[in-house]
């Protein structure tokens, strides 16, 4: 990016999350050109058009089975809003009461009042809770901070004996107890609230906005069965992880999850329009079909929905995947970002540092034995993104936590000039050593 005095940024965090190969991607620029060489929008809502029906139509081939009803919308909130309304009403259909969601403590679904309701982070949410109808919170299976780090898992889930969830050899003990007491704490939720809850809406692998959280391995395909054993439909928000920002097309593909609704916004149209889908299953769309007196349409609709423009950047988006092999592609630059991610480690105010795929988190704290964190004052982790840009880089913190989402198309020369970049900032800033 070049900035009105002609200074030039790398952009480290895909300008929130969204661009895909980068800023001004000729093949998109001539997709969006040429459909407004066709037309630039027209309603969705009565009428269907060619880039929305094919984009549909992949995006059902892409997806985890099952999973080949697309609802469209226009951002990330909305596409989980859609998720949380069509759960609700699906059940109001099998003739069941149930206004309650099972979410995760820190967990980040978006701004609109039906996301925030399953929101968990205190300082984005606390202020709207009149407003907000009933969340049930499970522990956040971060294991950095976790009050369960320090405890061997003794109590294994009962009943669960799928070999794919027991600790496998080479666990970390954190770890271990950390999955399994957290599914604990989601399994006491389901049990006591079952009947009630429509659904449990959970950020696959990485709870975003918290810090980049990652789970410990196994948590999410654990909490996948505890859903299907009471009888509580899964919603997985993949507006951050999906399209490969997890090193899988979709972050659930990690550990072989099948949802019932899927979420996705931001990287869809490489970062180009605003776009969102929820999809869903078979059974629960035909739930919503009867005689037109029965009223059981799902009323949920927006202006821009299906946008002609968006869509037909995001086909081209995808095009652009297959042809380069994207996500394959991404395997020498997540070694390299783990390289990297361990060489801050032995950083004398670095706590933590948590990766899953080519999504990054670096914590930054006053005290690394303690994990004691910087007085708010201090304003630690703003501080290390000014002298990023200082050297041309472009990053974001959250709170203390240095958050790396690199452009999936970034090039190992710059990939090298980011990471540079990083270290000699926090260097500066906790160290009191200019690089």
């Amino acid at each position: 990016m070049t900035d009105d005095r002609g200074r030039r940024y790398l952009d480290g965090v895909s300008s929130l999350w969204v661009t895909v190969h980068g800023h001004r991607e000729p093949a998109l620029d001539r997709a969006i050109r040429r459909q407004l060489g066709r037309m630039a929008h027209t309603t969705f809502l009565g009428l269907t058009h060619e880039p929305g029906a094919l984009l549909a139509a992949e995006l059902a081939r892409l997806a985890p089975r099952g999973l080949r009803r697309v609802f469209y919308s226009d951002n990330g909130s909305t596409a989980v809003e859609v998720a949380l309304k069509m759960a609700f009403q699906y059940w109001a259909h099998e003739g069941e009461k149930r206004p309650e969601f099972l979410a995760l403590s820190q967990s980040y679904h978006g701004d609109t009042l039906g996301a925030v309701s399953v929101g968990g982070i205190r300082l984005f949410h606390h202020a709207f809770k009149p407003l907000l109808f009933t969340a049930r919170f499970a522990p956040a299976p971060s294991c950095y901070r976790c009050p369960f780090r320090r405890k061997e898992s003794a109590g294994m889930l009962r009943g669960i004996e799928e070999r794919s969830l027991r600790p496998k050899p080479g666990d970390r003990r954190a770890q271990t107890a950390c999955r399994w007491e957290c599914l604990g704490g989601a399994e006491r939720i389901l049990k006591a609230r079952r009947g009630r809850l429509a659904a449990a809406v959970v950020e696959p692998v990485v709870q975003g906005a918290a810090g980049m959280l990652v789970q410990p391995p196994g948590y999410l395909k654990g909490l996948e069965l505890l859903c299907r054993r009471y009888g509580v439909p899964l919603i997985a928000d993949e507006v951050l992880t999906g399209f490969g920002r997890t090193g899988t097309l979709f972050a659930v593909e990690r550990e072989k999850v099948i949802p019932d609704f899927l979420c996705l916004s931001k990287s869809i149209t490489g970062g180009y329009l605003p776009l969102a889908v929820t999809m869903t299953t078979e059974k629960i769309y035909r739930a919503f079909l009867g005689r037109p007196e029965e009223f059981k349409t799902f009323f949920h609709g927006h202006t821009y929905t299906a946008n002609p423009l968006a869509c037909a950047v995001a086909r081209e988006n995808l095009k652009l995947y297959r042809q380069r092999r994207l996500v394959e592609a991404l395997r020498p630059k997540i070694v390299r970002l783990t390289e990297f991610l361990a060489g801050l480690r032995d950083r004398a105010h670095v706590g933590d540092v948590r990766q899953a795929g080519f999504l990054a988190g670096i914590e930054l704290v006053a005290d690394k034995r303690t994990g004691r964190p910087y007085p708010v004052t201090a304003r630690v982790g703003h501080r290390v993104c000014l002298a990023a840009r200082k050297r041309g880089v472009w990053i974001r913190p959250l709170g203390d936590v240095v958050v790396l989402v690199p452009p999936l198309g970034i090039s190992m020369k710059e990939l090298e000039r980011l990471l540079r970049g990083v270290e000699d900032s926090i260097v500066e800033v906790t160290e009191g050593e200019p690089a």
